[in-house]
């Protein structure tokens, strides 16, 4: 399991701040958030029941080192950098003549050499922003210079009117994300099993339940009682996924971590298609200030273990509904280029993007590569901006207009989805 970040105060307690707008909480499992501002509103929506395509937002929080998972071996700056912590050229995987892969992200090479996985190096936000929280709101929002704290995954739900909650799912719980908070309706839950409501699960006392609570909501006009019948309505949309198998497809073995129970109930959601068109997923503890280790073994190393196994075991589930799946990776920042004396790396600035599955150029790193500067503050810059890449993927896969997702981008093109 991941274990608590004990590195930057700024993390401590809590994962997420500020974005937790308006709630509703099914026996403590599962929750609703239609907020929009300091409004809270509840209606009632039915679910879409399809999904053509599907987009899985994998945020890996915390800042990870991109020159640690994809690394500049063409760059020598990199291994004067970082005497005691590069990873050898010899060991990476999927070289070309400048990148290569951590050698612990293995069980992706599979996806890699079938053009289902490329990288995305010197990507990020457009301006530095060393704030584990502002970088998280600024990168999710996906807005700038707008105090309309409107995600743009909202944003991208938004455009089509539905309304149903259940095509944005954030799976794993937690703090809703700045990326789905906003006036559209988004299910977050701890996971498929919550999605209930609370109490003994028998069929007698649950309909018992329900109808008492029918009866006693079924004519107020208040926000609570809307916001009830909605809940009520989303337990009832939500069935088929859980009426399906827990156990993985396609013989696929998940590890045992947040991150791979999160991409487990992905998996499973995708296969009853009620409709989810974005589900975002959490990962954990990649603010490496100590320790971060080689590749016999430390921070990154374990972390990055995690991410391989679980996204291995996620696309495996998966078989051939992969073909619909397109899964993103973004995080708030990059790391420094230089290590500092506890082995490990401050905060920086530009970072690497993994793009996954259906629709991906895969195969190859994209970017512009910036150089690398051997000081203490010295930052892999930004030359791709982070939006431009996410502009390629709503456009390829959803046909959706970049300027309705994010405002004020003239979208350059990075070249690494297809129909672009």
């Amino acid at each position: 399991m991941t274990e608590p970040n004990p590195c930057c105060d700024e993390l401590k307690g809590t994962t997420r701040r500020g974005f937790l707008r308006g709630s509703l909480a099914l026996g403590g499992a599962a929750a609703i958030t239609v907020a929009h501002g300091t409004a809270f509103t509840q209606t009632s929506y039915a679910a879409t029941g399809v999904a053509d395509q599907v987009l899985v937002v994998l945020s890996m929080r915390g800042a990870c080192d991109g020159l640690s998972l994809v690394v500049p071996h063409g760059d020598r700056v990199y291994y004067d950098a970082r005497p005691r912590i590069a990873v050898p050229s010899d060991q990476l995987l999927v070289k070309d003549g400048f990148f290569g892969l951590h050698p612990a992200l293995a069980p992706l090479v599979p996806l890699w050499n079938a053009g289902k996985m490329a990288a995305v190096h010197a990507a990020g936000l457009p301006t530095p922003n060393r704030s584990h929280f502002s970088a998280m709101e600024e990168l999710e929002d996906a807005d700038p210079g707008s105090n309309a704290r409107i995600g743009w995954l909202n944003r991208l739900v938004g455009r089509d009117g539905i309304g149903s909650p259940l095509e944005a799912i954030q799976m794993g719980g937690g703090v809703p994300s700045a990326a789905v908070s906003g006036p559209q309706p988004v299910l977050v839950t701890s996971g498929v099993d919550s999605v209930r409501l609370a109490g003994p699960s028998g069929a007698a006392e649950s309909a018992a339940r329900r109808l008492s609570l029918n009866t006693a909501w079924a004519d107020s006009p208040t926000d609570l009682a809307l916001g009830l019948r909605a809940a009520l309505d989303v337990v009832d949309d939500f069935a088929p996924v859980r009426a399906t198998s827990g156990t993985p497809a396609n013989g696929a073995v998940y590890p045992n971590n947040d991150l791979a129970k999160a991409l487990k109930d992905a998996a499973r959601t995708i296969r009853a298609n009620v409709g989810a068109e974005i589900i975002t997923v959490d990962h954990g503890s990649w603010d490496h200030h100590t320790n971060i280790g080689t590749t016999a073994g430390g921070n990154i190393k374990s972390r990055t273990d995690e991410f391989a196994g679980a996204l291995a075991a996620f696309f495996a589930d998966l078989g051939p509904l992969a073909d619909k799946v397109t899964l993103v990776t973004i995080s708030e920042f990059g790391r420094r280029v230089k290590e500092n004396a506890n082995q490990g790396l401050d905060h920086g600035y530009g970072n690497v993007m993994f793009v996954m599955g259906a629709g991906v150029n895969g195969g190859r790193y994209y970017g512009s590569w910036p150089g690398l500067a051997n000081t203490t503050d010295a930052d892999l810059l930004v030359t791709t901006d982070y939006r431009n890449v996410l502009s390629e993927v709503i456009t390829s896969r959803f046909d959706a207009s970049p300027s309705e997702v994010f405002p004020g981008l003239t979208p350059k093109s990075v070249g690494v989805m297809s129909g672009v």
